[in-house]
This record gives structure tokens, C-alpha cells and sequence, in this order.
């Protein structure tokens, strides 16, 4: 019986892992690592753009900019735009 529970709860914790959920991420002091591991459908690729172009462009304002990276369409920012954080860059002196 202990074995039969044992199964039950490895099998429930396998179907929820795919389900957690993402942290808040600031987009504008993240690094790809941290973005590609926090957001969804972000990979480590994609992630190294978003940096890329953070340092050509400037900090990002709203999600609406984080859209025009290429690779991050849309969809991708609707389906984490609980999760994403828009702060200003620490200044280095």
C-alpha cells in the first residue's frame, strides 16, 4: 500500500512540474540566464538578445518594447506580462 501512495504522489508531483510558476523578472538588470530560466518560452538564445538589445537601445519602458526584440513576439510577452518587471538600471558611477 505505502509503494501504491509512493507512485500516486511521483506520478502528481511530475504532472505539476511543468505548471510552476515564473518569478517577477526586471528585464532591465536581468541576465540571460536568469531571463531564460523566469520566463516562458524564453530561451537561453532568445535571453542574450534581450540583453543585446537593452545595451544598444536603452532600458525597457513597458512590454511593448520588449515585443520588438527579435524573437519575442506578442505572444510570448502576453503569456508573461504578470511576471515581468520594468525598473530603471542601476547607474554606474
Amino acid at each position: 500500500m505505502l509503494v501504491k501512495g509512493l507512485k500516486a504522489a511521483l506520478v502528481a508531483a511530475m504532472l505539476c512540474a511543468p505548471c510552476a510558476h515564473a518569478g517577477p523578472v526586471d528585464v532591465n538588470t536581468a541576465d540571460a540566464s536568469t531571463l531564460a530560466r523566469e520566463l516562458d518560452g524564453i530561451g537561453l538564445s532568445k535571453a542574450q538578445a534581450i540583453v543585446e538589445y537593452r545595451k544598444e537601445h536603452g532600458p525597457f519602458k513597458g512590454p511593448e518594447d520588449l515585443a520588438r526584440v527579435k524573437g519575442v513576439g506578442d505572444k510570448t510577452v502576453e503569456r508573461n506580462r504578470a511576471n515581468l518587471r520594468f525598473g530603471a538600471p542601476a547607474k554606474k558611477d
